[in-house]
C-alpha cells in the first residue's frame, strides 16, 4: 500500500543504527522484520513509500512501528537555524524517525552491539534467527522468543560469533523465560528505574539501557553515548550539551548527532592511494 510520511529518510532510518534488520535490498527497496512480519519498502516519490502489506497489517503494525502520529517537525523547530553543529546535524538527518521497536530484540541486540559494528552486529542477530528463529518465509525468520535462546547450549550461542557476549544473551534470555524478569512490566516505570531494571541484565551498562529505553520503551530523553556521540561531547560540547533545551526530544537529536558524525567521518576519510594497477595500496 502506498502511504506518504512527510519527510521520511527512509535510507537513513535503516542505516542509523537502530534494529539490526531493517536492510537495503534490491532496486533501492528496503526489508524489514520485526515482531514475526516481514515488510519490503520502496520510495516512490517525494514523502511516498509502497509498503508490500495490506492496510490492516500497516494499521496495526507499522504505523506504529515508524511512530507516524509523532510531529516531527515540532521537534527539529526547537533547534535554532543558528549554523551550530547541532542544526547542521539536523538539516543532514531530520528525516530519521525512532523506531519503536519489540523490548527483547532490542535488549538482545544491542547486548551485542557492545565494540561491535553494524555489519557485524547485523551479522550475529541474523545467525541467532537463522538458527533460533521461527520461519515466517523464504529465507526469512522471525527474532527467537526468550525460551529458545534460553535454551540454546553455550556451544550453539557461540556459533554464531558471539564472543564473550554468548554468556550475556543465555543469561538474560534464561532471566525473560523464567519470568524473573517480565519487559512488558517495565513500560509504566519513570526513567531512572526503567535505567535501573534494564541494568539488572549481564551486560547491561548505561549505554545499552539506554538504546533499549530510547528505542524500545520510547523514552526520548534518553540519551546513548557511544564512541561517536563521545566525540561530538568532547568536540562541540565540551561544558556538556543544553539538555535543558530539549526536553522530551534529546533521545531524537542524540541519532541524527550519531548519523551526521559518522557521515563527516565518512567525507573525512582520505581516498586509498592505487598502484598503476588499480588496486590500493593503504
Amino acid at each position: 500500500m502506498i502511504v506518504e510520511i512527510p519527510g521520511f529518510d527512509l535510507a537513513l532510518t535503516a542505516a542509523s543504527g537502530q534494529s539490526f534488520r531493517f536492510v537495503p535490498g534490491e532496486g533501492g527497496a528496503y526489508s524489514l522484520i520485526t515482531k514475526g512480519h516481514q515488510v519490503t519498502i520502496h520510495q516512490t516519490g517525494r514523502d511516498r513509500f509502497d509498503f508490500s502489506c495490506t492496510p490492516e497489517e500497516f494499521a496495526s503494525l507499522w504505523h506504529d512501528y515508524f511512530d507516524l502520529d509523532t510531529d516531527y517537525s515540532t521537534i527539529l523547530n526547537l533547534v535554532p537555524p543558528d549554523g551550530s553543529y547541532l542544526h547542521r546535524a539536523v538539516l543532514y538527518a531530520g528525516g530519521i524517525r525512532i523506531l519503536r521497536q519489540e523490548p527483547f530484540e532490542t535488549l538482545i541486540s544491542f547486548i551485542i552491539s557492545q565494540r561491535k559494528n553494524i555489519p557485524a552486529i547485523q551479522f550475529c542477530v541474523n545467525q541467532l534467527c537463522s538458527r533460533f528463529g521461527e520461519a515466517i518465509g523464504e529465507n526469512a525468520f522471525a527474532f527467537p522468543a526468550p525460551e529458545a535462546l534460553a535454551g540454546a547450549s553455550m556451544e550453539e550461542l557461540a556459533g554464531c560469533s558471539l564472543g564473550y557476549r554468548a554468556k550475556y544473551i543465555q543469561q538474560t534470555a534464561r532471566m525473560i523465560a523464567s519470568a524473573q524478569v517480565g519487559l512488558d512490566s517495565l513500560h509504566p516505570l519513570p526513567d531512572e528505574e526503567l535505567q535501573a531494571a534494564l541494568t539488572v541484565f549481564p551486560g547491561v551498562g548505561e549505554k545499552v539501557a539506554a538504546c533499549v529505553m530510547l528505542f524500545a520503551y520510547r523514552r526520548m530523553d534518553a540519551f546513548p553515548v557511544d564512541v561517536w556521540i563521545k566525540r561530538v561531547l568532547q568536540t562541540e560540547y565540551p561544558d556538556g550539551f543544553p539538555f535543558g533545551l530539549y526536553k522530551g526530544s534529546a533521545g531524537m537529536l542524540q541519532q541524527m548527532l550519531f548519523c551526521y558524525a559518522r557521515s563527516q567521518a565518512v567525507k573525512a576519510r582520505p581516498a586509498p592511494q592505487t598502484c598503476k594497477a588499480g588496486y590500493p595500496t593503504v
